[in-house]
């Protein structure tokens, strides 16, 4: 067992020194492309600085005979342009893979300056975080980078979802986690196909209600979120350790209304983002994960209204005290996160008054 003590120091020497708080920077939809893709790789210019996240996919729906052209191909890609406010994330292959060695120790020397976040998919507990930790400080010492690379962990197996809150207190590199549901799903027998989101046979029925004559009504039935206690649990242990939770993929991409409906889902239990696997997603999460306008509006007038944060105020009908103010704050934090970011939100929160409407 480490000490506390040596918690945030570097793990290499020469590394450069752990964070202590994980920056928040917006990343409502993480987009994936695959580097090794030629029409994909094109398209990485015209979407910087329209999304919060690119990510070059390494692992899943990278064929085993593409995997070092798509390595090579988000080398290039990195190297090629500058991404400003958007950040750049890659997805790794799996730590039981024979591919996951030379993409760290490729990607940290060639472009670790210009990465961000380092995905690790099927983390199943705190030993697979020590590896990579270990590692990426080595890797980033001989590469003289100054300032550690993040690692964003996928659940994607039940041992994963067990072990989560040691997962994210494993390294101080920890940013954030998101949900595999696909992975997940199988590995814990679930009886579903689908990439995310619900299913039509997992409902509750209201109860029975008779005729005079004895027969039944017909009683409505309510689809439930098969995914609600796993996104609520990473949310949880996230929150615990400071890190950002997110929901994965949504697989059906035609079927935006429920695409957008499981990501509004996550938005209220309290993940940041979601990933997008087609340029229509990427909207649907730009407006899901940003508070709507009347959301900060209220907020605010609810900050203003607190005054120094103590005692209770009546506002438009409601009682408001300090849990109101704490929930109001996360909101105008996250509008202020947002609109340093993006102009169009920056422009749509400015016309929202500070204070009490008169």
């Amino acid at each position: 067992m480490r000490s506390a003590k040596d918690f945030f120091r570097p793990l290499a020497v020469g590394a450069p020194e752990p964070l202590r708080e994980i920056p928040a920077r917006p990343s409502r939809a993480i987009h994936f492309f695959d580097p090794s893709n030629e029409k994909m790789a094109a398209k990485v210019p015209q979407l910087v600085g329209k999304v919060d996240v690119l990510l070059g996919n390494l692992e899943d729906a990278v064929k085993a005979d593409r995997k070092e052209a798509a390595r090579a191909g988000l080398v290039e890609i990195a190297k090629a342009n500058e991404f400003g406010p958007t950040q750049l994330w890659t997805r790794v292959n799996s730590l039981d893979s024979p591919w996951v060695l030379d993409d760290l120790t490729t990607l940290v020397s060639e472009i670790g300056d210009k990465l961000d976040v380092i995905m690790v998919p099927k983390v199943e507990g705190a030993d697979d975080i020590h590896y990579v930790d270990r590692l990426l400080a080595q890797l980033e010492a001989k590469a003289g980078l100054d300032r550690p690379l993040l690692v964003h962990a996928i659940l994607e197996t039940a041992r994963g979802v067990a072990n989560v809150e040691e997962i994210c207190g494993a390294s101080p590199r920890m940013q954030g986690l998101s949900l595999g549901p696909a992975d997940l799903a199988a590995d814990r027998r679930m009886k579903t196909t689908r990439v995310g989101g619900g299913h039509p046979g997992y409902l509750v029925r209201e109860d029975p209600v008779r005729d005079s004559d004895g027969s039944d009504q017909q009683r409505s039935t309510y689809q439930q979120d098969l995914w609600h206690y796993t996104i609520a649990r990473m949310v949880d242990a996230c929150a615990m350790h400071g890190m950002y939770p997110y929901y994965g993929p949504f697989g059906d991409i035609a079927d935006t209304l429920a695409c957008e409906d499981q990501f509004r889902n996550a938005f209220l239990l309290g993940c940041v983002g979601a990933w997008s696997l087609h340029p229509s997603q990427i909207e649907i999460a730009r407006k899901v994960f940003s508070p709507s306008v009347e959301d900060v509006a209220h907020a605010r007038r609810v900050v203003a209204a607190m005054g120094d944060g103590t005692g209770a105020v009546m506002l438009d009908g409601k009682m408001e005290d300090d849990a109101s103010l704490k929930q109001c704050l996360v909101m105008v934090r996250l509008a202020e996160e947002l609109a340093a970011i993006d102009p169009e939100l920056k422009a749509a929160y400015a016309e929202v008054p500070d204070g009490i409407d008169a």
